[in-house]
């Protein structure tokens, strides 16, 4: 197990300020204190939750991770897509992750997962050299393999191209939740994620560690489309890297993964959803 991920310094090569928080608020904490906790962990990730379970996010060793997610890339790619409203079937995705053109599809579906496809093993590949960390960097990269045929500009947080504005949200329920502003070229995206990651250093357990990323990543919406696929490969990539099983959302669940993001934009509480990704284990 990697007990030492590779936490590199932000998009500004920032001084890292001292932390002193947890991934769960202390109970002995006195109430002025709690509200002052509360408040700052909601300005470093923008989310807030209440304590949630990681057990059944089994570790083990990372090669034998890594086997299990080649093995289970077919149904991640296939659950990850059909979330989007991808009308491929888990057989017709085998199909063409082996290569065979499947008929009556939509370029546009079938894109998409051969993007994911490319994306995925990309992850794969980050993993097995040690290549993969929490950074913009990285994330960057796996958006630019993974929107490329869809984003307006793939590869780079909302703001920081030619383009401007994004971030609005559909929600299941109905009604529109505005994104985070992006800020001049991007800079209170990136300040964003900089205080994500500076958070995340003070988490101990990378399951804790990589499903808050999740959550605040998706909050965010540090992109103009594909926020939380690629959320979901950096959650995958960095319980990989520290020895954890990975996190599969099933398309059977989609109705509960939609509801707890509804109250995640809602009310910037991610409590639902952490709970939610801690039950998504692959079977043995």
């Amino acid at each position: 197990m990697v007990n030492n991920p590779k936490w590199a310094r932000g998009s500004n090569q920032y001084v890292k300020r001292a932390r002193t928080g947890h991934s769960r608020l202390e109970p002995a904490l006195n109430l002025s204190q709690r509200r002052e906790e509360i408040l700052r962990v909601y300005r470093d990730t923008g989310v807030t939750w209440s304590t949630f379970d990681v057990e059944r996010i089994r570790p083990s060793d990372v090669e034998r991770i890594r086997h299990r997610f080649r093995a289970h890339l077919p149904e991640l790619i296939w659950n990850t897509a059909a979330l989007e409203g991808n009308n491929f079937t888990l057989p017709e995705v085998k199909t063409l992750l082996e290569g065979i053109t499947v008929g009556g599809k939509t370029l546009d579906d079938e894109e998409q997962v051969r993007a994911l496809s490319v994306a995925y093993n990309r992850l794969d590949e980050m993993v097995g050299a040690g290549e993969f960390s929490l950074t913009k960097s990285v994330s960057d990269e796996l958006h630019g393999l993974l929107a490329k045929h869809e984003a307006i500009e793939s590869g780079s947080f909302r703001g920081e191209g030619a383009a401007t504005g994004g971030g609005t949200v559909h929600l299941a329920s109905g009604g529109l939740v505005d994104g985070t502003p992006h800020g001049a070229g991007g800079e209170t995206l990136r300040a964003h994620f900089d205080d994500l990651i500076l958070y995340l250093e003070t988490v101990e357990d990378p399951r804790q560690r990589a499903l808050i990323y999740f959550a605040s990543a998706v909050r965010r919406q540090f992109y103009f489309d594909g926020n939380k696929r690629t959320a979901r490969l950096m959650m995958t990539g960095e319980l990989m890297t520290s020895g954890f099983d990975v996190i599969s959302v099933p398309v059977a669940r989609k109705l509960e993964f939609n509801q707890a993001l509804d109250v995640l934009f809602s009310d910037d509480d991610a409590t639902e959803l952490l709970r939610f990704l801690g039950t998504c284990v692959l079977p043995e």
